[in-house]
């Protein structure tokens, strides 16, 4: 299919620079950091995320629940890029778009790993399978930049033999080729995940010769994609929408709201039906460790039962005083709503998991979902 794609497109990819980021984690932030950081720079970028396709600065829809597009839209992206002028398409390739070989044929100039953490077992089975397909990515890229305090750095190195020649590495620590100290930037993200998340934008953007001034700028007037750590509403209370919806992402994001919070954090999520089903248990772990009060609910269920999935998500919580602040509400609007009645001056509201994404699957198709305006109207209920 891909190889049709390309022939139908006269293979585009060749007539631009192609910047590929993968990882359970980072993804979109990363690609649009270094979308931003092009754009800002003057050069004429396109970009292709799971929040949407910038094309020439338009805004083109890549459908529900989509990251990587099929093969043929993929590459109606990227002919529509290269006939608009574009020097650079930034586009976020996902595990399951390598293995399937949606990207095949895609002359890729930088790969970016941003981090392999536990996601998607259900389909690679073991993590060691997740790592060998990210690293499919950076073998297709000309330079292959990865993330040297990560536990893939070692999988990578040792077993997949990653050629050291086109390698650039970046990480927190002097032995990484790029690193705060080395490269000292200023920003308004939060959280560790972040600084990661720049860390990766700016080895992409030095391995383009790209000035060290220009990327500087670009960080700092860096505006997060919708449902990355975006703070809906700051008065009395704090209510925050994020697309964290693995344990690591819920780890970070919770460690990085957590000291910032007088009052309570109170979280609402669930996780994905018919999806990984290991990583449930980790989630409710992860929370656990941060929130003073969990509100467990719908995300996608599909076919599954919604109180099974919760089930597996507490039990990952064994702390009793955390297993007694543990709510059940189902109607993810109404649990919401609950979070937003709950929250006292001071409080932290978190709603995690869904964010940008414009469907819910209660197994039945894709109903329309807005976390955004659910928010609004649970806030209006306050009131």
């Amino acid at each position: 299919m891909a190889i049709l794609a390309n022939l139908f497109y006269g293979f585009p990819s060749r007539k631009l620079k192609v910047i590929g980021v993968t990882g359970t984690d980072g993804k979109t932030t990363t690609a649009s950091l270094i979308y931003h950081i092009l754009n800002s720079a003057g050069f004429n970028a396109s970009m292709v995320t799971s929040v949407g396709a910038v094309i020439d600065g338009k805004n083109y829809d890549v459908g529900f629940h989509v990251t990587t597009p099929s093969s043929f839209a993929v590459q109606r992206f990227i002919k529509k890029a290269v006939d608009s002028g574009s020097e650079f398409l930034v586009l976020e390739t996902t595990s399951h778009a390598l293995d399937q070989h949606r990207v095949f044929e895609i002359k890729y100039e930088i790969g970016v790993l941003t981090n392999v953490t536990h996601e998607h077992l259900d389909y690679h089975k073991t993590y060691e399978n997740y790592v060998k397909t990210k690293a499919k990515l950076l073998k297709m890229a000309k330079i292959a930049i990865i993330n040297k305090d990560d536990e893939s750095y070692a999988l990578l190195n040792l077993k997949f033999k990653m050629q050291s020649s086109k390698l650039r590495t970046y990480g927190m620590g002097k032995d990484a080729d790029v690193n705060p100290q080395n490269f000292p930037f200023k920003t308004d993200l939060i959280g560790e995940f972040n600084k990661y998340n720049i860390l990766a934008a700016i080895s992409a953007c030095k391995a383009l010769k790209i000035e060290d001034a220009d990327i500087r700028r670009g960080i700092e007037s860096f505006i997060p994609p919708k449902g990355r750590a975006d703070i809906v509403y700051d008065k009395d209370f704090r209510v925050m929408i994020d697309f964290a919806h693995t344990p690591n992402a819920i780890d970070q994001i919770l460690k990085a709201v957590r000291p910032k919070v007088k009052g309570r954090v109170i979280h609402v999520f669930g996780s994905a039906g018919a999806r990984d089903i290991t990583k449930r248990p980790l989630m409710g772990t992860m929370s656990s460790k941060y929130a003073d009060s969990i509100i467990l609910t719908s995300e996608d269920p599909r076919r599954e039962s919604v109180e099974k999935i919760c089930n597996e998500i507490e039990s990952g919580i064994k702390d009793q005083k955390s297993r007694k602040a543990i709510l059940r509400v189902y109607d993810r609007k109404k649990a919401i709503e609950i979070a937003i009645k709950m929250a006292k001056k001071g409080d932290f509201v978190l709603v995690t998991g869904k964010s940008h994404e414009k469907s819910m699957n209660y197994g039945h198709g894709e109903v329309p979902w807005d976390e955004y305006e659910v928010v609004r109207k649970g806030l209006r209920i306050k009131d």
